[in-house]
């Protein structure tokens, strides 16, 4: 069930399989991706999670993609838009309030680090006001941290016409950790000038379906979790 194709009267227990549905929403962010990755690539990717989501089980309902999340740190390069930690948390808050009661609860496919503080407070408000909302990020052991081999993969498998494969190159390959203290100073841009922290080289969509695949399974075991 996509949301943006049914009518009201579809929104019943009955038309989920006799339960009550839950609202999967893909969250992503509108940010520079080195210069071979599309701006909207976190977006592309939750959105392709949270369908799969709701195409492997009938109690989901797939929300419209929120495209444009907290993006504070690459406003360095052109083209980012943001809307900031404060402004997330409400709307996504919003977004769980007027769901309810037809939704038992809402499962958030998070596809930015840079959400991640927002969505915790605004998850920490919906359990206080007695609401569901269960956070997803996105995430795989060894995944690199931004426009590397990871990212540039799963574009690749999932819309390769938009890779610029040509233009993609090595940024800072530093372990994101040992980078946090100079980004929080200075942006992605002071410590990687083409917006890149990883490595592209050698991506490839074969290398994106497995990727793909892996993703998949963990949202939906997440899924399967909140609704037991």
């Amino acid at each position: 069930m996509r949301l943006t194709d049914a009518t009201w009267p579809d929104i019943n227990p009955q038309t989920f399989g006799g339960a009550a549905p839950v609202l999967v929403l893909p969250i992503g962010a509108l940010e520079q991706h080195g210069p071979h990755l599309p701006l909207d690539t976190d977006a592309v990717t939750a959105t392709a999670v949270a369908a799969a989501v709701a195409d492997a089980r009938p109690r989901a309902a797939l929300a419209p993609t929120l495209p444009i999340g907290a993006s504070g740190e690459h406003a360095g390069f052109p083209g980012t838009l943001s809307i900031g930690s404060d402004a997330l948390r409400q709307l996504v808050v919003e977004v769980v309030r007027s769901s309810t009661p037809a939704f038992s609860a809402v499962m958030v496919v998070n596809g930015h680090g840079g959400n991640v503080d927002a969505l915790r407070s605004a998850a920490d408000l919906c359990t206080a006001e007695g609401r569901t909302l269960l956070l997803h990020h996105l995430g795989l052991p060894g995944m690199d941290a931004h426009a590397g081999r990871t990212e540039t993969s799963l574009m690749l498998h999932l819309t390769p016409e938009r890779v610029r494969l040509e233009h993609a190159e090595p940024g800072n390959t530093t372990p994101v950790r040992e980078l946090f203290a100079e980004m929080k100073a200075h942006g992605v841009r002071g410590v990687s000038p083409n917006g890149v922290l990883g490595d592209p080289t050698g991506a490839s969509a074969a290398e994106g379906a497995d990727l793909f695949v892996r993703l998949r399974g963990r949202a939906t075991a997440a899924f399967d979790g909140l609704t037991g």
